[in-house]
């Protein structure tokens, strides 16, 4: 029998875009694109988040659903001396508090909100781009760096609502980790 460990976290807000916003050269502006700020996000196994830009796309099956911890954006924003910082601007879809995202990288673990169970895959850390230095401020690019969540597979269908939520581990996590830097490799622990 698999141990598993159970963490409550708080899903601040679900981003749910058709559309790419960041591209090109930043002293360009970013590309006006509806952006949501979700209550609910219908998960699809093998496809993503319904409606978003990285849905069914084969090229991003096993990072079509990004999570981020919301402290990680706290933490720079004090580093950085800026701030408050939006945390749609950082376009990752699932920003949660209370989160330590690094040991999932590899693993199987489940998200559990308000009664629904959806299944993912960390899959692989989801880097910041230079547009960071432009939406969040500068020095934003290299304060992100190791911090910028992950990418996740879908495995399984449901529901993701903002609120309360049950983050079901298979690997021991530390959520005061949350907004430090990580340099961690999918497979290994902390």
């Amino acid at each position: 029998m698999t141990e598993t460990y159970r963490y409550d976290v708080q899903i601040l807000h679900l981003l749910v875009s058709p559309g790419h916003a960041y591209f090109g050269r930043a002293r360009d502006g970013a590309a006006e694109v509806p952006t949501f700020d979700a209550q609910a996000a219908e998960v699809v196994a093998g496809k993503g988040i319904a409606g978003d830009r990285f849905f069914g796309k084969a090229a991003h099956m096993d990072a079509a659903v990004t999570l981020f911890a919301v402290e990680a954006l706290e933490a720079m924003a004090a580093e950085l001396g800026a701030g408050p910082f939006d945390p749609l601007a950082t376009r990752r879809n699932v920003i949660l508090r209370g989160a330590h995202l690094a040991p999932l990288l590899g693993q199987d673990f489940t998200l559990e909100p308000g009664g629904s169970r959806v299944g993912l895959h960390g899959g692989r850390p989801a880097h910041p781009c230079a547009w960071m230095n432009e939406v969040l401020a500068p020095g934003g690019h290299a304060a992100m760096r190791g911090r910028g969540g992950i990418r996740c597979r879908a495995l399984s269908s449901g529901t993701l609502y903002r609120g309360p939520a049950v983050l079901v581990s298979p690997v021991p996590l530390d959520p005061g980790q949350a907004g430090v830097p990580s340099l961690l490799r999918p497979g290994r622990l902390p």
